[in-house]
């Protein structure tokens, strides 16, 4: 019989094995649950497991969540976009025995990564595959990183299904696991593979432009080139950047809605700074790795929040944007995390009704400008594409500025970007950035650099839907899913919002479908 040891602390230079055999003499082997570092006490860091342990001769049961098919009814399901929303409604549809069309603007993984190479190193865009579109989404070019705030049953399926295809075990019970870009883009060709074998039919560049429509009634989608498909169940997958289906969407009559979003700049550091910063004396104690952070500021004056948002501990800062006219900054690891620098998102709060009212694209012209600003200052400044910098000190005190070294592989231009962004927005990262550096001594330091801007981090507009049948309140069968709907704001989330709307048009397509309950929040 196993046996369940919760919050077990094993100190750096300790043996989890030592251990348990002192706990549970004589037991057969174990499976670690769950893994993470305390850091709180730096004098004293630790490990904390939950641990099964289980008899000699015991047999560990193998995780499977294995899925009941169906016989479906009517049309094949079509989803649009090929980012975790997409894959995982159609990895779903296809385990639940529902056939499926797959859409995607861009191209396959291995040939995408060709494409944003010459984007970063020549500045030639490509619309249409990018860092935001083609195989994988957006996701593939940020860490591949799996830490999420919503709780889900379908969460260790995601983490499982990754693992299946080749995504590394631990990720099913770190506390902050990633599979790593590099990882990533050998996982998504073999989950690729697996729907084709199993009733999904996947067109690449094959950019959809317009939904088809009888009456409130969804009935298929039409293609660039004119190709349409017909159906009356379509998943709406395009992504946080897909902007051009979003007017086309309002054009047709479909509800949606301004949404809050986030918005900033990139800030990077040495990994070795923060490293001594979170651990300290064991800065490199090999248990350890790359250190992270997770740093928030409110001001309890104007209710406005500061944050950071998808750090990359041992990474790169990516030139992301999908304009020929625009500077977009993310960030990304790979799987050993081994860069020397570390980054992060520090991004302020923005309240679509406070800022814009009822102007429902308000928030995407904001960021837009912002994106296009960027550009015309680093042009103005002798470069061509390069991400815009400035030395975290010299925003704080609104000053000329110089480069310092960088990650990006599309290099960097000074500029100031403390007059890019709105006063307001500069003075409230401003605050947090010198609040950061009193929780940690040496944030705000001289080798500390700001990237711009980091304008996507979601969606600012929402296509509101059912919050049962998962269906927009004004068009039957049209799902929005994922981070370019509103729903979601990180790949496991996003993955778990496929799953969902996959589930519900199986019911739907079992002949049991869900009643209908309006709700217009995430």
């Amino acid at each position: 019989m196993s046996k369940l040891i919760k919050d077990l602390k094993i100190g750096l230079d300790e043996s989890l094995q030592e251990k348990l055999t002192y706990l549970v003499p004589n037991y057969g082997t174990h499976r670690v649950l769950r893994e993470s570092v305390d850091a709180r006490r730096r004098s004293a860091i630790h490990q904390v497991y939950t641990v099964e342990v289980f008899e000699k001769n015991e047999a560990v049961p193998e995780l499977s969540y294995p899925l009941d098919k169906i016989t479906p009814n009517g049309d094949r399901p079509i989803i649009v976009g090929s980012g975790p929303a997409g894959l995982f409604a159609a990895l779903r549809l296809v385990e639940r025995g529902v056939p499926c069309l797959l859409l995607e603007r861009g191209s396959e993984a291995e040939k995408r990564i060709l494409g944003i190479n010459q984007y970063w190193r020549y500045g030639k865009l490509d619309p249409d595959n990018n860092v935001c579109f083609g195989e994988g989404g957006a996701g593939l070019y940020s860490d591949g990183k799996l830490i999420t705030r919503i709780k889900s049953e379908h969460i260790p399926y995601v983490l499982h299904r990754l693992v299946k295809f080749g995504a590394p075990e631990e990720i099913q019970y770190l506390s902050n696991p990633h599979v790593g870009s590099d990882r990533i883009r050998r996982v998504i060709p073999k989950m690729r593979q697996y729907l084709l074998q199993n009733g999904c039919e996947i067109r690449f560049n094959s950019k959809v432009t317009e939904v088809l429509t009888e009456g409130s009634t969804v009935c298929g989608v039409k293609t660039a080139d004119g190709e349409e498909f017909k159906s009356d169940h379509v998943i709406l997958a395009t992504g946080h950047s897909a902007e051009d289906i979003i007017h086309h969407l309002h054009e047709k009559g479909v509800f949606m809605e301004g949404k809050s979003f986030a918005l900033g700049l990139r800030i990077e550091h040495p990994q070795k700074l923060i490293n001594h910063l979170q651990f300290r004396q064991w800065a490199e104690h090999p248990k350890l790795g790359s250190a992270n952070y997770k740093l928030t500021h409110h001001d309890d004056k104007s209710g406005i929040g500061v944050y950071s948002f998808c750090m990359c501990p041992g990474g790169y800062v990516l030139s992301s944007g999908t304009d020929a006219d625009g500077v977009v900054c993310n960030g990304m690891s790979n799987y050993k995390r081994n860069s020397p620098f570390a980054n992060s998102a520090i991004v302020v709060t923005v309240d679509h009704e406070k800022q814009f009212g009822k102007k429902l694209f308000a928030g995407m012209q904001f960021r837009r400008n912002l994106e296009t600003e960027a550009f015309r200052r680093v042009q103005q400044a002798g470069g061509d594409r390069e991400i815009p910098v400035q030395r975290a000190l010299d925003f704080v005190k609104r000053k000329e500025s110089f480069a310092l070294p960088s990650s990006t592989p599309s290099g960097v231009k000074a500029v100031r970007l403390d007059t890019l962004l709105p006063l307001e927005m500069t003075q409230n990262i401003s605050a947090a950035l010198e609040d950061f550096e009193s929780k940690l001594p040496g944030f705000l330091g001289k080798e500390a650099q700001l990237h711009g801007v980091e304008s996507r981090t979601s969606c600012p507009v929402r296509i509101t839907r059912h919050e049962d049948s998962l269906e927009s309140i004004s068009h039957q069968g049209l799902y929005p899913a994922g981070e370019g709907a509103g729903y979601a704001g990180g790949i496991t989330s996003a993955a778990v919002d496929g799953i969902r709307i996959a589930e519900a048009i199986v019911q739907k397509m079992s002949s049991q479908a869900p009643k209908t309950k309006h709700n217009s929040k995430s």
